[in-house]
């Protein structure tokens, strides 16, 4: 059997979309939320004859081993992994790049050939399978590329704390893919020379981490939807943010070279409830525990912004991806038909595809001119209720049965009312005054994207 897919790469030439898949991080960024792979050796080797990748594919709960050989590498022109082992009979994957008449862009194609591990039944499963793999890899790869061409090449060093949790384990391979070189802060024992390992609790950071980096990406915390909140977890909320962020801030002003900027992440929560007001970066703080934990986190980065680094607060909406977060809580109820809003659904709240993020990200540390607080979400807030139809119209389900506001507080507590009760109706003036174009800004195209239902395959804005 044969699958093949063309997409067209408006502006990028053979050699800069093959430069792309040969980057540390392209490999990651190729592989759909929703497939159970994981990518185990391989992902940072060049793209050359010989090499090998090693992955891990889930199917239910079997753990398939994946192990493919690079072909036919032509630099510039095409390259082709054949499966050594693994779940196939055959499989041959073939990636070309051909310049388009007139030059400055390619198509791009993918050419599958395979030879199902079962009865050739399963051809029409697989083909759609891949269809829909394959549709979700063009349009990142399209994106990604097209950032190159807004932002420039990169190979500054950047980094990341947080790069195990939902945000930071897409970054990290986004920004690599973009050519920059990454450095990890992890808590555990460091297992390349681009991990630094750092302790907030005990004030541990080694200053080398830091040094002559082009920007710092703060994203480290403890999670707030990680169980009904009491006054420990309230404490260990409050705490991982701010001594994580005070340790940072510290060490950048006490270096003679520091990154230019330091990105924090916070939260619209600093908001608090305020039902159908228009907020924007210039509107005050609100009240309540997320407001204040927003507010000390962000004020905890002070002696960075005192030693001369720009820094920026991204008041992140709700990030949407399939990978964790809110997005994959509700996917089941919601293919069930069992979905819907919650309360009475008028609460907004803002939102974000993880994809239009790390754009952000990328957005904030190329311009100098942003600095202060930055609310990371889409051009329009949403309601529950406009959510709950949007997310059952692209999955083809009903969505009626609305979780009542009485039975979610006596379930979780403050943390219901605080997560899922509270509004916030959020306008992200200054990312939009600075030129920053959506990929992803309209709800129903977005969780299309996110959930492998759109149909088209290339971005040309």
């Amino acid at each position: 059997m044969e699958y093949r897919l063309q997409s067209l790469l408006q502006g990028v030439s053979p050699e800069a979309a093959f430069a792309w898949h040969a980057r540390p991080g392209a490999l990651e960024r190729l592989i759909p939320p929703w497939q159970k792979v994981r990518l185990l050796e391989g992902g940072t080797t060049a793209l050359a004859q010989g090499a090998r990748l090693h992955l891990q594919a889930g199917l239910g709960p079997l753990r398939l081993d994946w192990l493919a050989e690079l072909s036919g590498v032509e630099p510039g022109h095409s390259f082709t992994d054949t499966q050594v082992r693994g779940p196939f009979r055959r499989w041959v994957h073939e990636h070309v790049f051909t310049a388009v008449e007139g030059g400055g862009s390619c198509v791009l194609t993918d050419r599958v050939e395979w030879e199902p591990p079962l009865p050739r039944l399963t051809d029409r499963f697989i083909a759609n399978r891949l269809d829909r793999a394959f549709r979700w890899r063009h349009r990142v790869t399209a994106s990604d590329l097209r950032d190159s061409l807004d932002y420039g090449e990169c190979d500054s060093e950047i980094v990341v704390s947080g790069g195990s949790g939902l945000i930071g384990s897409a970054l990290v391979p986004y920004l690599r893919a973009a050519g920059h070189r990454v450095r990890s802060l992890v808590r555990r024992e460091p297992d390349s020379g681009d991990e630094f390992r750092w302790q907030p609790e005990s004030g541990r950071l080694d200053p080398a981490a830091l040094e002559g980096a082009q920007a710092v990406v703060h994203l480290a915390g403890e999670s707030i939807a990680g169980g009904r909140w009491n006054e420990r977890r309230k404490r260990g909320i409050l705490e991982s943010r701010v001594r994580g962020t005070e340790l940072i801030a510290r060490n950048l002003a006490r270096l003679d070279n520091p990154p230019r900027v330091l990105v924090c992440a916070s939260a619209v929560g600093f908001y608090g409830d305020r039902g159908e007001e228009v907020l924007d970066e210039d509107s005050p703080g609100g009240t309540g525990f997320l407001a204040g934990v927003c507010a000390a986190w962000e004020a905890a980065c002070a002696p960075a912004a005192e030693a001369g680094v720009r820094v920026v607060f991204l008041r992140l909406g709700m990030v949407l991806s399939q990978s964790g977060g809110a997005l994959r809580a509700m996917l089941p109820a919601f293919r069930l038909g069992l979905g819907g809003p919650l309360g009475r659904g008028e609460q907004y709240f803002g939102w974000i595809a993880i994809d239009d993020l790390l754009r952000v990200i990328r957005h904030v540390v190329a311009h100098n001119e942003l600095s202060g607080p930055l609310i990371a979400a889409a051009p329009e807030a949403t309601t529950s209720a406009q959510f709950s139809r949007a997310l059952a119209g692209v999955l083809q389900r009903p969505a009626f049965l609305a979780a009542p506001a009485p039975l979610l507080r006596a379930a979780l507590g403050e943390m219901g009312s605080a997560l899922l009760l509270s509004s916030q109706r959020v306008c992200p003036s200054r990312l939009l005054q600075s030129g920053f174009r959506y990929r992803y800004p309209d709800l129903g195209r977005a969780l299309g994207h996110l959930t492998g239902r759109l149909s088209e395959t290339h971005i040309l804005t």
